[in-house]
Protein backbone atom coordinates (compact mmCIF):
# COMPACT_ATOMS: atom_id res chain seq x y z
CA UNK A 1 0.00 0.00 0.00
CA UNK A 2 2.94 2.37 1.05
CA UNK A 3 4.16 1.70 -2.47
CA UNK A 4 1.17 2.39 -4.20
CA UNK A 5 0.65 5.34 -2.44
CA UNK A 6 4.15 6.63 -3.25
CA UNK A 7 4.10 5.62 -6.50
CA UNK A 8 0.57 7.96 -7.08
CA UNK A 9 2.15 10.59 -5.70
CA UNK A 10 4.97 10.61 -8.30
CA UNK A 11 2.89 10.13 -10.74
CA UNK A 12 0.54 13.26 -10.05
CA UNK A 13 4.27 15.52 -9.28
CA UNK A 14 5.27 14.25 -12.51
CA UNK A 15 1.87 15.65 -14.37
CA UNK A 16 1.91 18.58 -12.50
CA UNK A 17 5.51 19.19 -14.29
CA UNK A 18 4.64 18.57 -17.22
CA UNK A 19 1.47 20.52 -16.81
CA UNK A 20 3.63 23.77 -15.66
CA UNK A 21 5.73 23.24 -18.15
CA UNK A 22 3.44 22.69 -21.33
CA UNK A 23 1.16 25.46 -20.70
CA UNK A 24 1.53 28.72 -20.99
CA UNK A 25 -0.95 32.05 -20.82
CA UNK A 26 0.06 34.69 -22.48
CA UNK A 27 -1.59 38.40 -22.04
CA UNK A 28 -3.65 40.24 -24.61
CA UNK A 29 -0.49 42.31 -25.51
CA UNK A 30 1.75 39.47 -25.41
CA UNK A 31 3.44 37.10 -28.26
CA UNK A 32 5.36 33.87 -27.86
CA UNK A 33 7.93 33.00 -30.29
CA UNK A 34 8.41 29.23 -30.44
CA UNK A 35 11.25 27.08 -31.42
CA UNK A 36 10.47 23.78 -31.82
CA UNK A 37 14.04 21.16 -31.44
CA UNK A 38 15.86 24.80 -32.21
CA UNK A 39 13.62 25.74 -35.36
CA UNK A 40 11.23 28.75 -35.39
CA UNK A 41 7.75 27.19 -35.59
CA UNK A 42 5.61 30.15 -35.04
CA UNK A 43 4.15 32.95 -33.19
CA UNK A 44 1.37 32.35 -30.20
CA UNK A 45 -0.91 34.23 -28.43
CA UNK A 46 -2.88 36.07 -26.50
CA UNK A 47 -4.49 33.46 -24.49
CA UNK A 48 -3.78 29.60 -23.47
CA UNK A 49 -1.01 27.51 -25.56
CA UNK A 50 -0.10 24.16 -25.02
CA UNK A 51 4.13 24.13 -25.54
CA UNK A 52 5.70 20.13 -25.49
CA UNK A 53 7.89 20.15 -22.77
CA UNK A 54 12.06 19.95 -23.66
CA UNK A 55 11.06 19.61 -27.69
CA UNK A 56 9.48 23.47 -27.66
CA UNK A 57 10.62 26.37 -26.10
CA UNK A 58 8.68 29.75 -26.13
CA UNK A 59 10.61 33.26 -25.98
CA UNK A 60 7.70 36.31 -24.96
CA UNK A 61 7.54 39.48 -26.82
CA UNK A 62 5.93 42.63 -25.30
CA UNK A 63 4.12 44.49 -28.18
CA UNK A 64 3.43 47.65 -25.96
CA UNK A 65 4.89 51.15 -26.81
CA UNK A 66 8.40 51.26 -24.99
CA UNK A 67 9.65 54.24 -23.86
CA UNK A 68 13.73 54.40 -23.56
CA UNK A 69 15.47 56.99 -22.41
CA UNK A 70 18.49 57.95 -24.70
CA UNK A 71 21.66 59.21 -22.16
CA UNK A 72 23.38 62.56 -22.86
CA UNK A 73 25.52 62.81 -26.12
CA UNK A 74 28.39 65.18 -26.58
CA UNK A 75 27.13 66.95 -30.13
CA UNK A 76 29.57 69.44 -31.93
CA UNK A 77 27.15 71.47 -34.25
CA UNK A 78 28.24 72.53 -37.84
CA UNK A 79 28.69 76.01 -36.12
CA UNK A 80 31.74 74.36 -34.06
CA UNK A 81 29.75 74.65 -30.30
CA UNK A 82 29.80 71.71 -27.82
CA UNK A 83 26.36 70.63 -26.62
CA UNK A 84 24.96 67.91 -24.93
CA UNK A 85 21.69 66.39 -25.58
CA UNK A 86 19.46 63.92 -24.03
CA UNK A 87 16.37 62.63 -25.99
CA UNK A 88 13.36 60.31 -24.84
CA UNK A 89 12.42 57.57 -27.61
CA UNK A 90 9.19 55.58 -27.88
CA UNK A 91 8.91 52.35 -30.22
CA UNK A 92 6.81 48.86 -30.04
CA UNK A 93 7.60 45.74 -31.70
CA UNK A 94 5.30 44.95 -34.34
CA UNK A 95 7.09 41.91 -35.37
CA UNK A 96 7.89 39.28 -33.19
CA UNK A 97 10.03 37.42 -35.21
CA UNK A 98 12.36 39.36 -36.82
CA UNK A 99 12.84 40.95 -33.42
CA UNK A 100 13.93 38.05 -31.90
CA UNK A 101 15.77 36.32 -34.28
CA UNK A 102 17.06 39.09 -36.49
CA UNK A 103 18.53 40.59 -33.65
CA UNK A 104 20.24 39.78 -29.95
CA UNK A 105 19.09 42.24 -27.89
CA UNK A 106 16.52 44.59 -29.41
CA UNK A 107 16.55 46.93 -26.07
CA UNK A 108 20.66 47.41 -26.76
CA UNK A 109 20.21 47.61 -30.39
CA UNK A 110 17.56 49.95 -30.30
CA UNK A 111 19.35 52.19 -27.57
CA UNK A 112 22.75 52.41 -29.57
CA UNK A 113 21.06 52.97 -32.70
CA UNK A 114 19.66 55.81 -31.54
CA UNK A 115 22.55 57.23 -29.61
CA UNK A 116 25.07 57.50 -32.78
CA UNK A 117 21.42 58.61 -34.78
CA UNK A 118 20.85 61.75 -32.48
CA UNK A 119 24.79 62.32 -32.89
CA UNK A 120 24.73 62.18 -36.86
CA UNK A 121 21.71 64.41 -37.56
CA UNK A 122 22.50 66.67 -34.57
CA UNK A 123 25.72 67.31 -35.84
CA UNK A 124 24.68 68.26 -39.09
CA UNK A 125 22.86 71.79 -37.80
CA UNK A 126 23.64 75.11 -35.99
CA UNK A 127 23.24 75.53 -32.43
CA UNK A 128 20.23 78.01 -33.27
CA UNK A 129 18.55 75.52 -35.36
CA UNK A 130 19.13 72.97 -32.62
CA UNK A 131 17.16 75.33 -30.11
CA UNK A 132 14.36 76.28 -32.25
CA UNK A 133 13.45 73.49 -34.96
CA UNK A 134 13.49 70.81 -32.56
CA UNK A 135 10.39 69.31 -33.88
CA UNK A 136 12.08 68.86 -37.44
CA UNK A 137 14.78 67.76 -35.61
CA UNK A 138 12.62 65.15 -34.15
CA UNK A 139 11.09 63.84 -37.31
CA UNK A 140 14.53 63.35 -39.03
CA UNK A 141 15.90 61.20 -36.32
CA UNK A 142 12.53 59.66 -36.12
CA UNK A 143 12.57 58.99 -39.49
CA UNK A 144 15.88 57.17 -40.00
CA UNK A 145 15.78 55.39 -36.85
CA UNK A 146 12.41 54.01 -37.98
CA UNK A 147 14.04 53.12 -41.55
CA UNK A 148 16.92 51.69 -39.94
CA UNK A 149 15.07 49.12 -37.13
CA UNK A 150 12.33 48.28 -39.79
CA UNK A 151 14.27 45.16 -40.75
CA UNK A 152 14.49 43.97 -36.60
CA UNK A 153 10.58 44.19 -36.39
CA UNK A 154 10.41 47.67 -34.60
CA UNK A 155 8.78 50.51 -35.15
CA UNK A 156 9.98 53.35 -33.81
CA UNK A 157 6.66 55.87 -32.93
CA UNK A 158 8.16 59.13 -31.71
CA UNK A 159 11.72 60.71 -30.41
CA UNK A 160 11.94 63.54 -28.62
CA UNK A 161 14.54 65.76 -27.75
CA UNK A 162 14.94 67.03 -24.41
CA UNK A 163 17.90 68.87 -23.25
CA UNK A 164 19.88 70.59 -24.55
CA UNK A 165 22.89 72.04 -22.11
CA UNK A 166 25.23 74.50 -23.23
CA UNK A 167 28.31 75.73 -21.37
CA UNK A 168 28.49 78.60 -19.19
CA UNK A 169 31.45 80.31 -21.63
CA UNK A 170 28.68 79.68 -24.49
CA UNK A 171 25.85 80.69 -22.74
CA UNK A 172 27.88 84.23 -21.96
CA UNK A 173 28.66 84.27 -25.86
CA UNK A 174 25.28 83.93 -26.97
CA UNK A 175 23.93 86.66 -24.19
CA UNK A 176 26.55 89.13 -26.08
CA UNK A 177 24.58 87.98 -29.20
CA UNK A 178 21.52 88.60 -28.60
CA UNK A 179 22.09 91.71 -27.00
CA UNK A 180 24.20 92.94 -29.70
CA UNK A 181 21.18 92.12 -31.99
CA UNK A 182 18.38 94.37 -30.31
CA UNK A 183 21.45 96.86 -30.02
CA UNK A 184 21.05 96.25 -33.85
CA UNK A 185 17.72 96.24 -34.60
CA UNK A 186 17.40 99.55 -32.06
CA UNK A 187 19.69 101.76 -34.28
CA UNK A 188 17.41 100.64 -37.58
CA UNK A 189 14.28 101.42 -35.98
CA UNK A 190 16.11 105.07 -35.01
CA UNK A 191 17.19 105.68 -38.35
CA UNK A 192 14.48 104.73 -40.16
CA UNK A 193 12.38 106.93 -37.86
CA UNK A 194 14.76 110.08 -38.64
CA UNK A 195 14.78 109.50 -42.42
CA UNK A 196 10.99 109.07 -42.39
CA UNK A 197 10.83 112.21 -40.50
CA UNK A 198 13.23 114.16 -42.75
CA UNK A 199 11.09 112.81 -45.90
CA UNK A 200 8.02 114.11 -43.76
CA UNK A 201 10.05 117.61 -43.05
CA UNK A 202 10.56 118.15 -46.92
CA UNK A 203 7.07 117.73 -47.83
CA UNK A 204 6.30 120.21 -45.17
CA UNK A 205 8.94 122.56 -46.62
CA UNK A 206 7.92 122.00 -50.13
CA UNK A 207 3.86 122.89 -48.80
CA UNK A 208 5.03 125.98 -47.02
CA UNK A 209 6.83 127.03 -49.97
CA UNK A 210 3.88 126.96 -52.22
CA UNK A 211 1.94 129.24 -49.77
CA UNK A 212 3.79 132.13 -47.65
CA UNK A 213 0.48 132.94 -45.76
CA UNK A 214 0.82 129.48 -44.15
CA UNK A 215 4.21 130.21 -42.85
CA UNK A 216 2.86 133.07 -40.86
CA UNK A 217 0.36 131.04 -39.83
CA UNK A 218 3.13 128.34 -38.70
CA UNK A 219 4.77 131.47 -37.11
CA UNK A 220 1.59 132.48 -34.93
CA UNK A 221 1.44 128.56 -33.72
CA UNK A 222 4.99 128.09 -32.93
CA UNK A 223 4.39 131.91 -30.74
CA UNK A 224 0.95 130.37 -28.78
CA UNK A 225 3.15 127.48 -27.98
CA UNK A 226 5.91 128.99 -26.59
CA UNK A 227 3.33 131.33 -24.19
CA UNK A 228 1.84 128.30 -23.35
CA UNK A 229 4.66 127.03 -21.77
CA UNK A 230 5.13 130.02 -18.63
CA UNK A 231 9.04 130.87 -20.37
CA UNK A 232 10.46 134.09 -19.34
CA UNK A 233 12.28 133.47 -23.26
CA UNK A 234 9.98 134.71 -25.91
CA UNK A 235 11.93 133.80 -29.43
CA UNK A 236 9.60 135.83 -32.02
CA UNK A 237 10.44 134.18 -35.77
CA UNK A 238 11.94 136.48 -38.21
CA UNK A 239 10.86 135.73 -41.89
CA UNK A 240 13.49 135.27 -44.13
CA UNK A 241 12.19 137.37 -46.87
CA UNK A 242 12.46 140.20 -44.67
CA UNK A 243 15.90 139.40 -43.71
CA UNK A 244 16.79 139.47 -47.60
CA UNK A 245 15.15 142.94 -48.19
CA UNK A 246 17.54 143.77 -45.98
CA UNK A 247 20.44 142.14 -46.18
CA UNK A 248 20.16 143.36 -50.19
CA UNK A 249 19.51 147.09 -49.31
CA UNK A 250 22.63 146.92 -47.49
CA UNK A 251 24.83 145.89 -50.50
CA UNK A 252 23.15 148.07 -52.68
CA UNK A 253 24.16 151.13 -50.25
CA UNK A 254 27.77 149.87 -49.84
Amino acid sequence: MMLDYLTYATLAVLVVLFLSSAIRILREYERGVVFTLGRFTGVKGPGFIILIPVVQQIVKVDLRVMVQVVPPQDVISRDNVSVKVNAVLYFRIIDPERAIIKVGDYMAATSQLAQTTLRSVLGKHELDEMLAERDRLNADVQEILDQQTDVWGIKVTTVEIKDIDINETMVRAIAKQAEAERLRRAKVINAMGEQQAAEKLVEAGRTLAREPQAMQLRYFAALHDIAGERSSTVVFPLPMDLLGHVTGGRREAT
